[in-house]
C-alpha cells in the first residue's frame, strides 16, 4: 500500500513555495519601479517638448565658473578671443551663453543663424565648448566660422553641470547683473528666435523691472 502524502510535509512545501515567492517579488521590486520610471521619463520626451522644462536657474545668478580661452580662434571683430568667466557676463546689456561641440549635429545646424545673429550685432555672444577637445573645436569654428566674442574651454564638462546643461546646444540668456533671463534648449533659428527668445526675454525683463523697488522712491 502506498502512504498518502504527509500533510505536514506539504505544509511545509507550501510555506516554503510562498516565503520564496515572496522573497523573489521582494528582490525584484527595485528593478520593476526603476523600469516604470524610466518609462515614464522616456514617454515624457518623446510626447512632450523638452525645450518647455523650466530651468531652476532662471531668475538667478549665473554659476561661479572661471574657463580658460580657446586658444587659435578669432572673434568676429578681429583678435583672438578671451576666456569666459562669472565676471565677464556681468555688465554692459543682455548676452547669450551658448553650449556647442564639433561632434554635435544640432549646433551645426543652428551655427548659420549664430553668425547672422553676430553680423547684425542683436546682442553679445560667447561660447562654451562643452566637453569637446581644444583642436576639434577650433578646426569646427575655422569652417563655419565664429560667432562667439568669448569662448571657454569646458573640457570635462563641469561648468555645464553647473548651468544645469543635459543637451547641447543650450543657450542662456543673461542680463547686465549677471542674472539668467532665460534657457533655451536646442537649435536657435529665425522662428525660434522670433516666437520664443524675443517674447520671452521681454516678459522676463518686465517681471525683472516690475520687481525692482521704483527708483523716484
Amino acid at each position: 500500500m502506498t502512504a498518502g502524502p504527509d500533510p505536514s510535509t506539504s505544509s511545509d512545501h507550501g510555506a516554503a513555495a510562498k516565503d520564496g515567492g515572496g522573497v523573489r517579488w521582494t528582490a525584484l521590486l527595485p528593478l520593476l519601479l526603476f523600469v516604470l520610471v524610466a518609462a515614464f521619463f522616456t514617454w515624457g520626451l518623446i510626447k512632450g517638448d523638452p525645450r518647455k522644462l523650466p530651468s531652476v536657474l532662471i531668475g538667478k545668478p549665473v554659476p561661479a565658473f572661471e574657463l580658460p580661452a580657446l586658444d587659435g580662434v578669432e572673434k568676429p571683430g578681429g583678435g583672438p578671443v578671451g576666456a569666459l568667466s562669472t565676471a565677464d557676463l556681468k555688465g554692459g546689456k543682455v548676452k547669450m551663453v551658448n553650449f556647442f561641440a564639433s561632434w554635435c549635429v544640432a549646433c551645426r545646424d543652428e551655427h548659420p543663424f549664430l553668425m547672422e545673429l553676430a553680423r547684425r550685432g542683436e546682442m553679445p555672444i560667447y561660447g562654451i565648448a562643452y566637453k569637446d577637445q581644444p583642436e576639434k573645436s577650433r578646426n569646427w569654428l575655422k569652417e563655419l566660422g565664429n560667432p562667439y566674442e568669448r569662448i571657454g574651454v569646458d573640457l570635462k564638462g563641469r561648468v555645464g553641470i553647473d548651468f544645469g546643461v543635459y543637451g547641447i546646444p543650450e543657450t542662456f540668456f543673461i542680463d547686465e547683473n549677471g542674472i539668467i533671463l532665460y534657457k533655451f534648449i536646442g537649435p536657435l533659428g529665425p522662428r525660434a528666435w522670433q516666437e520664443k527668445v524675443l517674447p520671452s526675454l521681454r516678459q522676463a525683463l518686465k517681471e525683472r523691472d516690475r520687481g525692482r523697488p521704483d527708483d523716484a522712491s
